[in-house]
């Protein structure tokens, strides 16, 4: 037989496996994109952050999206102001919180290295940035990363907020990025997580 009518012979089954390859390919990217996405967006320290997530009324998924945000899942993170842990706070933030809810614990800001107690007092920190912020996400973010004090002094100005409760727009570029990064993290979260 002549190698033009081998090849002729092989030229449709070639393009059946190859039609076949293709849509096995498109079938399967999905779930291993997820899977790949999963691993960039994990849920780690879930018995934690479920625990301190529900104890303050918080979406888990928002609690997540702080933690990748703040730490990228580190617990031994530090930041250059001295913010440390999984949710990355401050000492007289710290204490200020301890106050409020673990007066009578014997916790120094060392234990902030524990995910358990860097989750439950990041938790209360959100959940009560929520309230005084009358539940809007990305101001009590920007009130998480920037200060009560910095929000505040914003939402005095008819510039950044048209009803003194909500930012509407993050002047400074640190606090614009952050509050983006939390949006966009909590949202993938929602997007894989959620059924």
């Amino acid at each position: 037989m002549s190698q033009a009518k081998k090849s002729t012979r092989r030229g449709p089954l070639i393009a059946l496996v190859l039609a076949v390859l293709l849509v096995a390919g498109a079938v399967l990217a999905v779930p291993v994109s997820r899977q790949v996405q999963r691993l960039l967006y994990p849920v780690r320290y879930a018995k934690s952050v479920e625990r301190w997530a529900a104890e303050y009324e918080l979406d888990p998924y928002l609690v997540y999206a702080f933690i990748r945000t703040e730490s990228s899942f580190n617990p031994k993170a530090e930041s250059s102001a001295g913010a440390r842990g999984l949710m990355q706070m401050t000492s007289d933030t710290f204490d200020w919180l301890k106050g409020r809810i673990a007066p009578q614990d014997p916790l120094s800001y060392d234990d902030l290295y524990d995910p358990d107690q860097a989750i439950r007092f990041g938790s209360y920190f959100i959940s009560i940035c929520l309230e005084r912020y009358g539940g809007d996400t990305q101001t009590a973010a920007a009130a998480y990363h920037s200060g009560w004090g910095t929000v505040d002094g914003l939402l005095a100005s008819a510039e950044y907020s048209v009803d003194t409760q909500k930012l509407n727009t993050f002047p400074y570029s640190q606090m614009r990025h952050y509050v983006a990064k939390i949006q966009s993290n909590y949202q993938k979260y929602l997007d894989l997580y959620q059924t």
